[in-house]
């Protein structure tokens, strides 16, 4: 069986009837006339037993008709979203590091989640968290864990949930998340729209020519910040952050990165990695950011950048599963 579009109907027919005593999933774009990536399932109820859902375990089935693996979906009554979660470290205070941006809690919202700077409007449809000192790591927390899983036609309409306390002990998975927050693509803080407190490196680590106008993500990072939220006792400075190898591994790409920015004659001090990002690779006519660079040593930094932060999303997904973000 090729696909399950109108022209094979009678391999659709003979495919379903064999299959009327089993639940499965097959992609949409198996269908004619429907666009988008996410499952469409095929599933057989008795009506005469009354019983609660809860989950079911499906066949999985590719658009050629091969079967690719099982899926088990759940009802997820009565619990709440990754969204009501973030909602509990809402900060009032006025001095923000920038706003986390987000929507609906599935991951076929997934690339509406990003970090852009305070001044920035342009995304009065998504959700707004205002980032300060006391809630950075929650939200670096939500940020990786909605963005370690690629988004795929599976996994489409699965929901992001309230997870468990576990979180709080696992001082390197917080920190791993931080990490990846901090080099991830969809970090989009600007300093054109602000002073960029989200500089991970001190002045002679990257070889700048002049003083940052901030450094205070470094000083978080050597414990030198007083915060308090419910990860830390109020009014005192936190211990010094101490990262995983994989983690590490980032900086260190990071770390080339930036420096190999900082040797450019027309470098902004302040740059953040979307600034640095835009001064490589440019825009085309529309005004949209170019993937590549004309400069091939910038290409493969950035490629061993976003490699290392792959390698610390393999680390992190575990514990997305662990700490009850996601079902399994």
């Amino acid at each position: 069986m090729k696909s399950l579009q109108a022209p094979n109907f009678a391999a659709f027919r003979k495919f379903f009837l064999a299959r009327l005593q089993k639940l499965f999933l097959v992609p949409a774009t198996s269908f004619d006339n429907v666009r988008g990536c996410f499952p469409i399932g095929f599933f057989f109820w008795d009506t005469d037993i009354k019983r609660k859902f809860k989950n079911i375990n499906s066949d999985i089935f590719d658009r050629d008709g091969h079967l690719i693996g099982k899926k088990r979906i759940y009802a997820n009554d009565n619990i709440l979203s990754i969204n009501r979660w973030i909602k509990d470290d809402c900060d009032e205070i006025a001095d923000t590091l920038g706003v986390l941006y987000y929507t609906s809690s599935d991951f076929q919202q997934q690339n509406t989640v990003n970090i852009s700077s305070t001044a920035q409007s342009f995304s009065n449809h998504l959700t707004k968290f205002a980032i300060t000192k006391n809630n950075l790591i929650i939200a670096s927390i939500y940020f990786a864990v909605r963005k370690v899983i690629p988004a795929d036609w599976l996994n489409d309409r699965d929901q992001f949930l309230y997870p468990n306390d576990g979180w709080k002990a696992d001082r390197e998975f917080r920190n791993d998340c931080l990490a990846y927050t901090l080099f991830h693509g969809s970090n989009n803080i600007q300093s054109k729209y602000g002073i960029n407190h989200w500089i991970p490196f001190t002045e002679n680590e990257v070889s700048a020519r002049s003083k940052f106008e901030s450094n205070f993500m470094i000083n978080l990072i050597a414990g030198k910040i007083e915060r308090s939220s419910n990860l830390f006792t109020n009014g005192r400075k936190t211990k010094k952050i101490v990262f995983s190898s994989e983690a590490k591994a980032v900086f260190k790409a990071g770390r080339k990165l930036w420096t190999y920015y900082h040797a450019q004659p027309k470098c902004n001090v302040n740059a953040s990695l979307y600034d640095i990002r835009e001064h490589f690779q440019g825009r085309n006519a529309s005004g949209k950011m170019n993937n590549k660079s004309n400069d091939e040593t910038y290409n493969a930094l950035i490629a061993d950048l976003r490699s290392a932060l792959k390698v610390l999303a393999a680390k992190i997904e575990p514990k997305v599963y662990e700490y009850g973000f996601l079902k399994e």
